[in-house]
């Protein structure tokens, strides 16, 4: 696709962050009907005498192909903007953000059955960039792309090399709270070191902390040093099931040559046998849908409406029995397992209470109620 073609069918939209070396906005297609490029669509761009890590992206991303758990690439262009010159990649839009953003958002740390969710998404996405012949370099929360249907993909390939070629000497790759021992003391970048970042990743999803504990006296030179040298690991958090741990356990070997590969970690139990607990959605709430009610719960507020629509108002007779709510869908069916939601607890909820069972101690509490009534009425 051509540049002029392409600034022609779309325009700079809200900013979705920036990094260092470039910036991420929503592309709006100035007209629906010609644009080719799905809608909402993520915009990358950097300056074009210092887009080598956006091309690299865009080249790498074309190689791999398509994959379920790496980031769809629809294209590039280059523009002038306020006499500035961009290259300019099309990725696929995540509405959810990345991993970190979902980590701060729902109190800093998913509970096990989501990280292991997590966890076999991004080892897929990894085996297929491994069996492509590339190793991805920079493995962290921050470059694990949450989309609406709860799935998690891989992204920002910018500093993603080939398996076999030689590492430039005084290149880092990476960045050093992820980066294993041998890329920090030998300048190798291998498909271990993304194993090694993904172990990382896991005691962040687990604990909400980083993997290392820096002190405030420490600075990045020091920490490489703890990394790279000596016989120091991560502390693998106690809260994991001893499946998660001795899965853990062979993501963090300072001998990359005894790191288990994406293939065999995917045969893992910790993977093979995930509970059921997806992702929270980030879906358009309903006109109808009271602020302060999760978005996960959306589809049980139609059954939810209902169940007040018919409780006795003004004219009792137009309401439900005593007998109808026990057996109403609202009361009879449970909610699912969401994770965590930092939020506030109402007052009319007992202390201590986490924000997740609100619904289901509401329904509960009606249902107690209900039964209460009855009993009074057939006496």
């Amino acid at each position: 696709m051509s540049s002029s073609s392409m600034k022609k069918n779309w325009v700079r939209g809200e900013s979705l962050g920036s990094g260092s070396a470039a910036t991420v906005n929503i592309a709006i297609p100035t007209n629906p009907s010609t644009h080719n490029f799905p809608s909402p669509t993520a915009v990358k761009s950097s300056l074009f005498l210092t887009s080598y890590s956006l091309k690299t992206e865009k080249d790498v991303l074309d190689i791999l192909g398509p994959s379920p758990n790496i980031i769809k690439c629809y294209g590039n262009d280059c523009t002038v903007e306020n006499g500035k010159r961009y290259y300019n990649v099309f990725l696929e839009y995540a509405a959810g953000g990345s991993l970190a953003d979902q980590l701060k958002k729902y109190g800093g740390r998913f509970p096990e059955a989501c990280a292991r969710q997590c966890t076999k998404s991004i080892l897929e996405g990894l085996k297929h960039i491994h069996s492509k012949g590339y190793v991805h370099c920079d493995v962290k929360p921050q470059n694990i792309l949450v989309f609406d249907n709860g799935v998690v993909k891989i992204a920002d390939l910018g500093l993603a090399k080939r398996r076999g070629e030689i590492n430039r000497e005084y290149v880092c790759r990476g960045t050093p709270m992820y980066m294993s021992p041998e890329s920090l003391t030998d300048n190798v970048y291998e498909s271990p070191v993304d194993i090694w970042a993904l172990g990382c990743t896991i005691v962040e999803m687990i604990t909400g902390e980083h993997a290392w504990y820096v002190g405030s006296c420490e600075n990045t030179w020091t920490l490489m040093n703890r990394i790279g040298i000596g016989e120091e690991l991560p502390k693998i958090p106690q809260e994991l099931s001893q499946q998660g741990k001795d899965f853990l356990g062979k993501c963090l070997v300072k001998d990359p040559n005894k790191r288990w590969t994406a293939h065999m970690l995917l045969n893992h139990p910790f993977i093979k046998n995930p509970l059921p607990q997806p992702l929270p959605r980030k879906t358009d709430r309903p006109a109808c849908m009271p602020k302060g009610i999760p978005c996960t719960h959306q589809a049980k507020m139609g059954e939810g409406k209902d169940f007040l629509d018919k409780c006795p108002g003004k004219d009792p007779k137009k309401g439900l029995t005593a007998e109808m709510p026990l057996n109403h869908p609202f009361v009879r069916k449970p909610l699912p397992p969401t994770l965590p939601r930092k939020s506030a607890t109402p007052a009319c909820m007992p202390k201590g209470i986490p924000c997740t069972h609100q619904d289901k101690m509401r329904r509960h509490c009606i249902k107690v109620v209900v039964m209460k009534r009855k009993s009074t009425l057939s006496r």
